[in-house]
């Protein structure tokens, strides 16, 4: 089944534009400079770019803030027509290592409360492409580290990952996500 829209997982605000949960943000604005798609706008629970053309594809970023992400992607569901499996949620991932990439068809959320969300608002039948943000750096508290900035050294790490993610989307979009897949899910070399 092919893919319609991409659903990059993340929290609304300037405050947390550069932080390690919103690589799925970050991943989505790439590809609509790329597609060239001009201003989100707001929907029902997200802010939703288009790719025309020969293929019409839906970049979204939902509004919900990321333990409520499952609201966004029913209600793009439900207006779009769309069954989960055309919907590639992109989502960042605090047990891959910085920069590592992986694509799966379907899966559970893990421990991930975005992922969980979306999960429970319509099962476990979507693909997802995790990012890693774990960095070398220890932490005690989940929650504020996952709220936090890459660091200087991590930031161009965490750049190159999101260039790498948005590649990987497109290969998913236009040769399918196995080929995907085999390109995009290696340990990487920038770790």
């Amino acid at each position: 089944m092919e893919l319609a829209a991409i659903v990059g997982l993340g929290n609304p605000g300037a405050e947390y534009e550069r932080t390690r949960h919103n690589v799925g943000f970050r991943v989505v604005d790439e590809l609509a400079r790329r597609f060239r798609c001009g201003s989100f706008k707001p929907r029902p629970y997200a802010l939703v770019a288009e790719r025309s053309g020969s293929r019409r594809v839906l970049l979204v970023k939902p509004t919900t803030y990321m333990n409520r992400s499952g609201q966004a992607v029913a209600a793009l569901c439900r207006e779009e027509g769309l069954v989960p499996a055309q919907v590639l949620v992109v989502v960042d991932d605090v047990d891959l290592p910085l920069g590592q990439l992986r694509l799966r068809s379907r899966g559970g959320p893990g421990t991930h409360n975005g992922l969980r969300s979306v999960v429970e608002a319509v099962g476990e039948s979507f693909p997802r492409l995790r990012l890693g943000v774990r960095g070398a750096q220890p932490w005690s508290d989940l929650a504020a580290y996952v709220l936090a900035p890459f660091t200087e050294e991590e930031e161009p790490v965490a750049e190159a990952m999101v260039q790498r993610a948005a590649d990987c989307v497109e290969e998913a979009l236009f040769s399918g996500l196995a080929r995907a897949a085999n390109r995009f899910n290696v340990r990487n070399a920038l770790e």
